[in-house]
């Protein structure tokens, strides 16, 4: 039997919780998850070359990432996106995505989604829609090959366009997003859309975001995205729609191809006040905002108990401190990173 979100839910025995709300009255009906910190590319702008990463002691289990994800559905949230790192690099992760995936068939869950690298795509699309996941983000910077190493420093362009052909092929919904890298990525703007639209996907364009020693200047990078509307409304014609995905994003419709482009724009101009969302770490920290180091560790109380009881009641604590907003900024006085974690730590 389906549950329509109008009656308290048992999800794993958590009968009749409350659902979340912050301070501000807003709802947390999204959680995104990072089930490692690990990838097999090293984006410039998300991962030193030389990265340090977590021992296994540290990172929860399959088994615990699933009595996580479950006890915040338990309490209301509606959309669960799994992330890295690279979420499939992690061993087994099917297991976890089979295991959520009741969820979606009780009715508790609207929607169990990942966001990946496109890398090992072609090795799993058919299971991952098998499971009842129904769309993916693929990060995906440039259609040129050298350019792709540049940014990635490892990756191989045309196995994540191989994955993509896979994953469409499976019948996934594809939406691409892409990191606006100043004099990197700028004058390819038009041809992404163009290639992603004729392919029926979404694309998603996005300010890069101050977070984690990267061995990059920010300010270099950076490059706001009302300055790249500007340019694509002199050869495109963009018109305003109201469509939301549940994410941050903000869309308009390209008349000339028929696809829409969304724009996510944590510095020139914040989306907290809608903000719907959480972040758990691999660890089991969880952050209520992005851009704030505020977080509260929730494997401690998931070890320390087999109820939930425990886990709940820093679950209640942390959203009472949700913050209204982050605090995101990149100019010349600021050219430090505004939080030392790094994106891959807290989850793309």
């Amino acid at each position: 039997m389906t549950n329509n979100g109008s009656q308290p839910r048992d999800v794993n025995g958590a009968a009749g919780q409350p659902p979340l709300v912050d301070p501000f009255g807003r709802a947390i009906s999204y959680l995104r998850v990072s089930v490692t910190d690990r990838c097999d590319f090293r984006c410039v702008y998300c991962m030193s070359e030389n990265m340090s990463f977590l021992p296994k002691a540290d990172v929860l289990s399959l088994e615990e990432l699933d009595r996580l994800c479950s006890a915040f559905v338990a309490r209301g949230v509606r959309k669960l996106r799994l992330t890295g790192g690279e979420p499939l690099v992690r061993r087994g992760i099917m297991t976890l995505v089979n295991a959520l995936a009741r969820h979606l068939r009780s009715g508790d869950l609207d929607d169990l989604t990942l966001t990946t690298n496109g890398s090992q795509l072609a090795k799993y699309a058919a299971d991952i829609k098998a499971a009842g996941v129904r769309r993916l983000n693929v990060s995906l910077d440039t259609l040129d090959a050298d350019k792709f190493r540049a940014i990635t420093r490892w990756g191989d362009l045309n196995q994540v366009l191989g994955g993509i052909d896979a994953a469409q092929s499976a019948g996934l919904k594809i939406k691409i997003n892409a990191v606006a890298l100043k004099g990197v990525n700028d004058d390819e703007f038009p041809r992404l859309i163009e290639w992603a639209h004729g392919r029926g996907m979404d694309l998603t364009l996005i300010e890069v975001m101050p977070l984690g020693e990267i061995g990059e200047g920010r300010l270099d990078q950076y490059l706001p995205l009302s300055m790249v509307r500007a340019r694509l409304a002199e050869r495109f014609t963009l018109d305003e729609i109201d469509y939301r995905t549940g994410g941050p994003a903000r869309y308009v419709q390209v008349a000339e191809t028929g696809g829409r482009l969304g724009f996510i724009t944590p510095l020139t101009h914040n989306f907290c006040e809608s903000c719907n969302r959480v972040r758990v770490t691999c660890t089991g920290t969880l952050y209520m905002c992005l851009g704030q180091e505020d977080a509260a560790d929730l494997r401690k109380p998931l070890r320390a108990s087999e109820g939930n009881a425990l886990l709940f009641g820093a679950i209640d604590e942390a959203i009472g401190r949700k913050p209204k907003g982050h605090d995101f900024v990149i100019d010349r006085r600021h050219q430090r990173p505004a939080l030392s974690r790094h994106m891959s730590v807290t989850g793309g």
